[in-house]
């Protein structure tokens, strides 16, 4: 639980770049994540050319802080791989989560940035990146060491809990 406690939206980075070799322990937590009947659809592009970081906010409004990012995941989802139809969206869902939670562990600091279902994001880093067709970009993670500290939360809401419907 430690690392679901401690996992924050963190926006401001330090310049110092992100080792290659975190990068891929965050990928392989994604990799790991559950996945309609194994169907693993999804695809990891890291981005890491600042020409890149520093033109996706023009496409995406919420993606200032890739201007201080050293790095970033981009979660996509590859259509051509659904053994279940529109599942993929879960997958990268759960993908995206086990990435934010090694993040959090291993003390870096992340923001999970939506990109599908919005179309003008999904088409403009896709046209951005020359990404073909099938391959949906789906959440991007900036990443790198916090310039910024945020407490832990533990959310807990009992009314929130139902029991063998609604009653």
């Amino acid at each position: 639980m430690g690392a679901i406690y401690k996992r924050r939206s963190i926006r401001k980075y330090q310049s110092t770049p992100v080792p290659q070799e975190k990068l891929r322990e965050f990928i392989k937590a994604g990799m790991n994540a559950p996945s309609a009947g194994d169907q693993q659809p999804w695809v990891f592009i890291i981005i890491d050319k600042r020409k890149i970081l520093d033109k996706i906010p023009e496409v995406h409004p919420y993606s200032k802080m890739l201007h201080q990012a050293q790095v970033a995941i981009l979660v996509c989802g590859d259509i051509k791989k659904e053994k279940h139809k529109d599942y993929w969206v879960q997958d990268c869902s759960a993908a995206t989560e086990n990435i934010l939670l090694e993040i959090a562990d291993q003390d870096f600091g992340a923001v999970w940035l939506g990109v599908y279902p919005r179309q003008d994001r999904v088409i403009g880093i896709q046209k951005m990146l020359n990404l073909p067709e099938h391959i949906i970009p789906f959440s991007l993670i900036p990443v790198g060491y916090p310039a910024e500290e945020k407490p832990g939360k533990n959310v807990f809401h009992e009314e929130m809990i139902r029991f063998n419907g609604w009653e």
